[in-house]
Formats: structure tokens, C-alpha cells, sequence
């Protein structure tokens, strides 16, 4: 059920998760939940236990009806005293067998129903974290959460419980069917006549309920990554004063999920009415015309009595199968979710058999003439006929305006996209051609927004090596100048950061980024603006630690500062995705007018006439592109 095709420059498609009319229509049905199976299949030992369970539980209340039969013609009769006894003796031992078959039942399904939920998490969780960057430009986090964590919840209840009770009538109305027809065939022909008339309102009625299901839990889900999107971001909603904004918004979703809720609600109370009604009607003529057996002499009271029970548990389990029913219409809705999370297609993928790196890895970097459409721009490129070469442990910056690629080809040398046109080598070897993984090992990102999680300091600089000591973690921390306010935190390096460092300044956090790069030790190094959330000393700090962290490593400098650039090895000038320049500080404010006015406006150096003819690349042939030997 894959619903993500891969993305080609001839075929744009974009990435997502909206419920289309065709993804609806595609499963109307329960069948959905046999997919359910696969997770359920290691369990079998434990699912045969239930089923005997089940089976046993049901031959148990079928045959009190027999029981009935016996008391009412032997035990009410004239000197009939030892007969009662024996009668109760023996329903009072089916009872106890009826209770330990219930333990076992009701244990075994609830474990299983824990166990698949469980697994089920695991394996989507373990899928969409390996899922490309990409996915989750198009698809909220609080939605993806939300299939997780409700959605999983939601078939844990169905298959802990409303499918045992499903199965389980399913034999009692097959078994008090055959017993009915056994004790009186006249009856139990009435009866059958009714169950046309109560299944068709069930399988007309449980399908609007599943559709109904599908679109409140799609509804919670929306709302739900509101939430976490406003608490989130909650100094900027209270910074501008949005909170009565946001309330009204929210309330407007809620509302819109609690009327599609509501509808669902009255499908079922409708369903649950008519059901009521027929399978009573049917009862109600039975006995009518059972009534008048017995006074004919046709049948004795005690068969009456039994067949009478029979048609209850019969009518029973057919009103709990139409309450279970959409409760599986719900489940299938909710399966339908996490399916499209499990089966949607990973567009950066390991080569089935990959190609190894070098025994020695340098750092060393080529792209070769190449270009990037995003699916949502795919008439724009990002990057446009890019060659650049860059040799193991030097420097380059990249310098752009806002749009021109700096950012993207950053993703593109991690390998969070893969070019449409063109190659990225490292240290000679094709990208595509690596197991992800074993590229990123050698690769440190230091973002420009720095990312911390929910947990200590020591966690976090070790993120980037999980296997480093304390000792290391704390060489990294002092490298980055990042011990000096550790130390001085109550609990140090075991202080808890709060969500994404909330308890932390933003050049702290910064800092800690550091560590953890300089921690994982990388032979190419990604800085996007490392040091533009400090101030001015932690700024010169920062920038000490990361000049002796770039030696001997080859490095790429995303800046829109000059002068944290000016001493790298060279500058290369980026501008709608292509290369326009290359060269030292001193050399662009000669050769390159658009980086001298950029030098013009942040250094009030090298003024140039701003009506010069456009920029053309001096790196039109492949020597060229080589831009440090």
C-alpha cells in the first residue's frame, strides 16, 4: 500500500499524507484489518490459547440452555427434589468452568492486543524515523504523532477486546442457531427469517460509521499537531499577544471534530435501535407462537424455556456483534492511517549492495555538475549545473543571498536528497551508490537553529558519538567553551535542557552543538552559521574552538556574514543555485561585483557600480570548477 511514489525529474509528485477521495475508497471495507494478521502471526501460540478459550467459554453457555431445559421439566416437578439438586449441582460446575475460561480468554486476548499495539508502534516509529527529510516538509509532526500514539491505542482496544467479543458471539449465534433448531426447527425458521432483515441495516450503517471513524481521527490528529505547534512555540504566541486567536481557532477545530464525532455517534445509536427492534420483534412472534405450542401440547415448557434462551443469547450476540462492528469500522479507519505511515516509500534508500569507502577516509568532495528540483518547485532549480571540488582538509564557504542554495546543498552532500542530475563524490565514491548511514558517520552538522532534546547536557554532546565516555564528552564541552557555563549550573553536565533547550540561552545551545560535532570527530564538517546566536566574546570563543576543530578537516562554512569567512581557504559565491565565483576574500572584491557589494554593505569597503551587466559564472568549463588544488 505504498502511497509515495519517488520523485524524478520527468514526474514531480508531491509528498503526502491528505486523505484523498482514491486512499478512502481504496479499502471501504474491514478487510483492511487483515493486514493486522502480519503482526499477530508470531503470536500463534497465544492465539490458538484464546481461541480454545473462546471456543470453550461459548460450548459453556450454550449448554446451560440444556440446563434450563432439565430444570424446568425434572426439577419443578412433583417429587422432583433430588432432580433439582443434581441440575443445580451441574450448572453450578459449568459456571465455574465458565468462569475460568473467561481468566483465560480475557488474559490471553488483552495480551495480545498489548503485544500487537506494541509491536505495531515500534515498527512505524522504526520506519518513519528512517523516512527522508522530505516527508516531513508535507506531513505535520503532531499528525505523524498522532497516528502513533491514538491511532495504535485505538486497534490495542479493538484487538484486546472487541474482536474477542466479536468471535465469541459469532459461535454463540452460530451455535444457538443450531441448538434452536435442534430443540424446535418451526421456531428457529421464524427466527432465521428475521436475520436478513437485522444484518443488511448493519453492513449499510457500518460503512458510513467507518468513513465517519476515519474523518474524526483524522480530525484529532489535525488538532492535535496544533497543539503541538502552539506549545511549541509558546513565547512567540504570548509574545504577540495570539493566545485569544489561537483559542478560537482551536475551538473551531474541536468543535468541527466533535460534530463529524457526533454524526458517527448517531450512525451507531440509529444502528444500535433498529437492531434492538428487530432482533425483540423477532423474539416477541416467536414467543407468541411458542406460547400457543405449549398450551397445545406441542412442545413441553422446559423445551420452550430453552429455545427461549437460546433465541436470547442468540439476540444478544447479534446486538453486541452490530456495537463490536463499529468498533472494527473505527479500527479499520484507524489501520487505514498507520498503514499509509508503515508502507510510504523512502526515497533515500541503501543501494541493495553498497559500494564500501576507501580504508582511509580523507574528506575529500566533488560535485559534479549537479542539479536539484524540490517537488513543490519542480519547474525552479535549486541547484543548477553545480561543479565544485573540494580537497580533504581544506575550507570553503559558501555565500548566497537568502534562496540561493547554500542550505540545500548542504542536504544534498548529507544525502538528505539525492540530485536529479549529476554526482556527489566522497572520497571518490558516488553517494547514491553508499549506505546512508555509513556516509553520515563521517559527517558533523552544526546547525544554524541547534537542536537539543529533551534530556541532560552529557546526552546531548554524547548524541554525537553514543559509545564516548564522560571524560570525552567533557574534553569535547571544554573544546567548544562550553564547560564554562556548565560548571556553573547547578547539576552540570547532568542538568535536564527542558524540550529543544528551553532552559538554555541560545548560544549556549549553540555551544553544546559544537561539543557534540567536535565529540564525533568528522572528516567533513557542515557548519551552517554556527556562531550567529552568540554574542561577541562567546562568539571569539566559539570561533577558536571551531578554526582548531576545522584543521586537518575538510569543511564547508555556510555564511551570510563576511567576516566569520574571510580566513577560510576559499569563498565560493552562490546565486539562484549557481556557482558565480570562487576565490579568496581579497580576490571576489576584485573579480566578483556581487560580492563586493555585498563586502560594500557589511564592511563599507570596495564600492562598485550596482547597474553592472549580470554576474556570469568564470567557472563555465569542468578546470575551472576545481576550486582548490
Amino acid at each position: 500500500m505504498a502511497i509515495i511514489a519517488p520523485y524524478n525529474s520527468s514526474a514531480k509528485v508531491k509528498v503526502n499524507l491528505s486523505n484523498t477521495t482514491e486512499q478512502r475508497e481504496s479499502s471501504r471495507n474491514i478487510k483492511v484489518l487483515s493486514s493486522m494478521f502480519t503482526f499477530i502471526r508470531p503470536y500463534r501460540v497465544q492465539l490458538i490459547g484464546a481461541l480454545l478459550a473462546l471456543i470453550f467459554t461459548a460450548a459453556i453457555t450454550l449448554s446451560l440452555g440444556q440446563g434450563l431445559r432439565l430444570l424446568v421439566d425434572q426439577g419443578f416437578g412433583e417429587g422432583a427434589a433430588a432432580g433439582l439438586d443434581k441440575t443445580l449441582i451441574i450448572f453450578m460446575v459449568l459456571a465455574v468452568f465458565l468462569a475460568f475460561g473467561t481468566f483465560a480468554r480475557f488474559y490471553l486476548v488483552s495480551w495480545i492486543g498489548e503485544r500487537v499495539s506494541s509491536d505495531l508502534r515500534r515498527e512505524v516509529y522504526n520506519h518513519v524515523i528512517g523516512l527522508h527529510p522530505g516527508f516531513f516538509e508535507t506531513n505535520l509532526s503532531g499528525e505523524i504523532q498522532s497516528r502513533i500514539t491514538t491511532d495504535t491505542t485505538l486497534i490495542q482496544n479493538v484487538v484486546g477486546s472487541s474482536l474477542s467479543m466479536a468471535l465469541r458471539n459469532v459461535l454463540i449465534f452460530i451455535g444457538g442457531i443450531i441448538l434452536m433448531f435442534f430443540t424446535n426447527p418451526k421456531l428457529t425458521g421464524i427466527v432465521l427469517l428475521s436475520v436478513p432483515l437485522i444484518v443488511m441495516p448493519v453492513m449499510l450503517f457500518g460503512q458510513r460509521v467507518r468513513k465517519l471513524s476515519r474523518t474524526t481521527q483524522d480530525k484529532i490528529a489535525g488538532f492535535g499537531g496544533y497543539v503541538g505547534e502552539s506549545i511549541k512555540n509558546i513565547k512567540i504566541v504570548q509574545a504577540f499577544n495570539h493566545q485569544p486567536i489561537d483559542r478560537a481557532a482551536f475551538s473551531d477545530q474541536v468543535e468541527s471534530a466533535f460534530e463529524v464525532a457526533l454524526k458517527r455517534i448517531r450512525f451507531r445509536a440509529w444502528l444500535t435501535t433498529v437492531v434492538i427492534t428487530l432482533v425483540f420483534g423477532a423474539v416477541a412472534f416467536m414467543l407468541w407462537v411458542g406460547g400457543h405450542d405449549v398450551i397445545e401440547g406441542t412442545i413441553s415448557a422446559g423445551e420452550l424455556a430453552a429455545f427461549i434462551f437460546y433465541a436470547m443469547i442468540v439476540a444478544t450476540s447479534v446486538g453486541v456483534i452490530s456495537e463490536v462492528y463499529g468498533d472494527l469500522q473505527r479500527a479499520a479507519g484507524a489501520a487505514e492511517r498507520l498503514l499509509e505511515l508503515l508502507y510510504a516509500d523512502n526515497l533515500i534508500e541503501a543501494p541493495t549492495v553498497p559500494d564500501s569507502l576507501p580504508p582511509v577516509i580523507t574528506g575529500q568532495l566533488e560535485l559534479e555538475k549537479i542539479s536539484f528540483y524540490y517537488s513543490s518547485r519542480p519547474d525552479t532549480a535549486a541547484i543548477d549545473q553545480l561543479s565544485m571540488a573540494i580537497a580533504a582538509g581544506k575550507s570553503v564557504a559558501l555565500v548566497g543571498s537568502s534562496g540561493a542554495g547554500k542550505s540545500t546543498l548542504v542536504d544534498l552532500i548529507l544525502r538528505f536528497y539525492d540530485v536529479q542530475q549529476g554526482a556527489i563524490k566522497f572520497d571518490g565514491v558516488d553517494v547514491r551508490q553508499l549506505d546512508p548511514s555509513d556516509l553520515r558517520k563521517h559527517i558533523a552538522l552544526v546547525p544554524q537553529q541547534p537542536v537539543l532534546f529533551s534530556t541532560t547536557i552529557l546526552e546531548n554532546i554524547r548524541y554525537g558519538r553514543p559509545d564516548a565516555t564522560d571524560d570525552e564528552v567533557r574534553d569535547a564541552a571544554q573544546a567548544a567553551y562550553a564547560d564554562e557555563f556548565i560548571d556553573k549550573l547547578p547539576e552540570g553536565y547532568s542538568s535536564f535542557v527542558g524540550e529543544a533547550g528551553v532552559r538554555l540561552s541560545g548560544g549556549q545551545r549553540q555551544r553544546i552543538a559544537i561539543a557534540r560535532a567536535i565529540l564525533n570527530d568528522p572528516k567533513l564538517l557542515l557548519l551552517d552559521e554556527a556562531t550567529s546566536a552568540l554574542d561577541a566574546e562567546s562568539e571569539y570563543k566559539v570561533q577558536q574552538a571551531l578554526e582548531r576543530l576545522m584543521q586537518d578537516r575538510t569543511s564547508i562554512v555556510i555564511a551570510h556574514r563576511l567576516a566569520t569567512v574571510v580566513n577560510v581557504d576559499t569563498i565560493a559565491v552562490l546565486d539562484h543555485g549557481k556557482l558565480v565565483a570562487t576565490g579568496s576574500h581579497q580576490q571576489l572584491l576584485s573579480s566578483s561585483p556581487l560580492y563586493a557589494r555585498w563586502a560594500n554593505l557589511q564592511f563599507g569597503e570596495a564600492p562598485i557600480n550596482v547597474d553592472e551587466e549580470p554576474i556570469i559564472s568564470k567557472f563555465a568549463s569542468d578546470e575551472s570548477a576545481d576550486i582548490v588544488d
